[in-house]
């Protein structure tokens, strides 16, 4: 029945053994800096036995941060740090790629090194709070990146793919779902500029389409994804999705002719918008469909809906997870209470099935 999930493949030029890769997932475990330790290379060299390692969301400026500790890739601290990650998963015969995230307004200046006003596409503030050192806080109201500070951001997302790489990275995914700045640009609550970042369809995907080049012409498409959240239930900041089954296929055609490594959806249960993008997009689709079983997600190989699945909280919570599924062992039980923040407990002290 899981057959499906053994079979070799690729996403660009990375070769992945079977079909069954971990999802970015926010830990907050890096150092103050934004540095990775050595805890984190502990941490995915574990689990290098998916197929593919997606990191968690890596901030590609000072201002992309949006929560406390997270690791950044825009220094040569950042890079060293990053290293030491890509080298462990490297010696454990694994691949990863880290994921730029720019979290917009979906911040506080408490969470971050700076203390600066957090940065969005329109003065629009979130509804919401979000956790901080001293406990959670509303979200602030963003400033409007100008249109030469958003031509900018663009560059951001381009210089830390090269740091990626720098870092030992297989590539990047771009996220540009579940509400943040690559997000934030798609639709009119999030979105209200006057300049040719706003209004138009044509002008709310720019943004996402210029990242998504730059990147690209930086490190070569066969190394660069993206990941996208039609109908995401994880969406945040009150980001109302306006008319997803016109603006996920125009972003998607937009984004074809780039021939990136994979596409990347997290399915918010749209299954009309899901098969709609898969017919358009030519390349690898990468599917997590959030809260189903290892059955349900390898019947999608099997129908031809994704080319490979994403899980988050069991490979959280079960490092050797491939294994376990292989030999029908039972998994372990993630703990929510370890998820964002801490030390090893709830990160890297998860028996294996062989313990």
């Amino acid at each position: 029945m899981l057959d499906s999930l053994w079979t070799p493949t690729v996403a660009g030029k990375i070769s992945l053994p079977h079909r069954l890769a971990m999802s970015p997932l926010t830990r907050s475990r890096a150092a103050p800096d934004g540095v990775p330790t050595e805890l984190n290379a502990e941490y995915y060299a574990q689990r290098a036995s998916h197929a593919l390692i997606i990191t968690e969301g890596t901030q590609p400026s000072a201002d992309g941060q949006g929560y406390p500790v997270t690791p950044g890739i825009y220094t040569d601290e950042h890079i060293a740090g990053w290293r030491k990650v890509t080298d462990a998963v490297h010696k454990a015969d694994g691949r990863i790629v880290i994921q730029l995230m720019h979290v917009g307004r979906i911040s506080h200046p408490d969470n971050t090194t700076h203390h600066r006003q957090p940065v969005a596409p329109s003065a629009i503030r979130p509804a919401g709070q979000t956790f901080t050192g001293s406990g959670m806080q509303e979200m602030p109201e963003p400033r409007a990146l100008s249109t030469e500070e958003v031509a900018a951001t663009v560059d951001d997302f381009r210089r830390a793919a090269a740091a990626a790489v720098a870092a030992g990275a297989d590539g990047v995914e771009i996220h540009g779902a579940n509400g943040y700045l690559v997000n934030q640009f798609l639709f009119p609550s999030t979105n209200q500029r006057t300049d040719q970042y706003g209004g138009s369809l044509d002008n709310r995907i720019r943004f996402a389409v210029e990242v998504a080049t730059a990147v690209a012409d930086e490190i070569g498409a066969d190394r660069t994804g993206i990941r996208l959240s039609p109908g995401n239930p994880f969406r945040l900041g009150d980001l109302a999705e306006d008319d997803p089954h016109e603006l996920y296929p125009h972003l998607v055609r937009a984004l074809a002719p780039l021939d990136l490594a994979y596409l990347h959806l997290a399915h918010g249960g749209d299954e009309e918008l899901l098969g709609t993008l898969r017919q358009l997009w030519p390349n690898t689709l990468i599917l997590n469909r959030a809260g189903t079983d290892i059955a349900t997600r390898a019947k999608d190989i099997e129908n031809g809906i994704a080319d490979v699945v994403t899980v988050g909280s069991m490979a959280l919570a079960n490092p050797d997870l491939v294994e376990r599924i292989r030999a029908g062992a039972p998994l372990n039980t993630p703990d929510p209470a370890t998820f964002y923040g801490g030390g090893a407990a709830g990160y890297t002290d998860y028996p294996t099935y062989a313990a």
